[in-house]
């Protein structure tokens, strides 16, 4: 597709029609005209219907006009940058995150950020669902052990595991006699928890008493001595150190990969790109001791 045709395009769903975006722009109108006509030839598509004097985007156009706009933006930040020599990323970044980690830790870094590069304006959105970064507007995402998607390209920069912690009062009896739990999630149906130990691997016998329905409700229960629970690291962490929590066992299969995530298919902008960094620098090994360490300072 003509990038110029598309370029007009946008021009004129942005300003409502043809005469306005001549106006604003100081494009000639006919000029307008005909890329328009050209792309609807082409593209075998009307993208706007014709009023007395009036445009409106059909649904067809509408799509187009809202999955062209950010990217044709990006191109010009782009190119302007590179014209102008500079190097400061600034405008607009959206930012989808996991409750946990904005609970955690995302405050500290949103401050940490803005004072680095005051001129870019950040916005965070707690989601733990998954979300159309390209619909919705985001411009990166952070996940937890997302799942493969070819459209989607990033990198870990931090890394957990789950471990079995529980009030020093509570008392770890055998294998085989249920030990009071405290489970996340509602209505779940957990009897064992499997178990790494040094003897090898374990399972115990677990009888859930509370299903709370966050990772921090779950710590606050455990440590006042509700049961026994699954915690990440980088959240028990100093209750661990301090001897509120003591560690019975890692839980198998409990790896956990933060991922910072963002659409292939678009220009990686100054923004992204300085995020992408800055979470580097904040953690430059990615171990779980280092975020309970970021959020404890």
């Amino acid at each position: 597709m003509d990038l110029l045709a598309l370029a007009d395009f946008n021009l004129v769903a942005l300003h409502g029609g043809v005469g306005r975006a001549a106006r604003a722009t100081g494009r000639p109108k006919a000029t307008l005209s005909r890329r328009i006509a050209e792309m609807e030839s082409s593209l075998q598509l009307r993208l706007f219907e014709r009023g007395s004097g009036t445009l409106k985007l059909t649904q067809e156009g509408m799509a187009l006009y809202e999955r062209t706009r950010s990217l044709l933006t990006e191109l010009d930040e782009t190119v302007n940058s590179i014209a102008s020599g500079a190097t400061r990323p600034s405008g607009l970044l959206r930012i989808s995150a996991p409750l946990l980690f904005c609970q955690l830790a995302m405050g500290k870094l949103a401050a940490n950020f803005a004072a680095k590069y005051p001129d870019v304006q950040l916005e965070v959105t707690t989601e733990d669902r998954p979300v159309d970064m390209v619909d919705e507007g985001y411009d990166l995402v952070i996940r937890v052990n997302p799942d493969t998607d070819e459209n989607l390209y990033g990198r870990v920069f931090l890394r957990d595991r789950l471990v079995v912690v529980a009030n020093p009062d509570i008392i770890r009896l055998s294998a085989n006699q249920p030990v009071p739990a405290v489970v996340r999630g509602a209505g779940q149906q957990v009897s064992t928890w499997d178990l790494i130990t040094a003897g090898g691997k374990e399972c115990l016998t677990v009888n859930p008493i509370l299903h709370l329905s966050s990772m921090i409700m779950v710590r606050d229960a455990v440590r006042a001595g509700a049961g026994a629970g699954r915690l990440p690291v980088s959240l028990v962490s100093q209750d661990l150190d301090a001897g509120r929590l003591v560690c019975w066992s890692e839980a198998e299969g409990s790896e956990i990969a933060l991922w910072a995530l963002y659409p292939s298919r678009r220009l990686l902008n100054a923004r992204v790109s300085a995020f992408m960094d800055f979470l580097k620098e904040e953690f430059p090994s990615g171990e779980p001791e280092e975020l309970a360490a970021f959020v404890g300072a």
